[in-house]
């Protein structure tokens, strides 16, 4: 059976897969940020970081706080993805 990973603990990691997302070296040979594998893997990190949080808001008994969070998450990922595959 899997564990299961507290709400903040799930921010947390989403924020390092951004980071991860944003850190990711875009490729100087071929067709540089055009690089389907390069595109393929900021957009994985990014979905990686969407399914961590995407139930927190429809889990019982969280805070509105948590709520807040990830939806900042979520403009995090959206902002993420335009500024790294622009």
């Amino acid at each position: 059976m899997a564990k299961l990973i507290p709400a903040a603990e799930r921010v947390v990691r989403a924020r390092k897969l951004i980071q991860q997302a944003r850190d990711l070296p875009v490729p100087t040979t071929g067709l540089g940020k055009s690089d389907f594998s390069y595109i393929a893997n900021v957009k994985d990190l990014l979905r990686q970081a969407k399914d961590l949080v995407k139930f927190i808001p429809q889990t019982a008994g969280v805070s509105n706080e948590m709520k807040e969070e990830v939806k900042k998450i979520y403009s995090e990922i959206e902002q993420a993805n335009r500024e790294i595959l622009s």
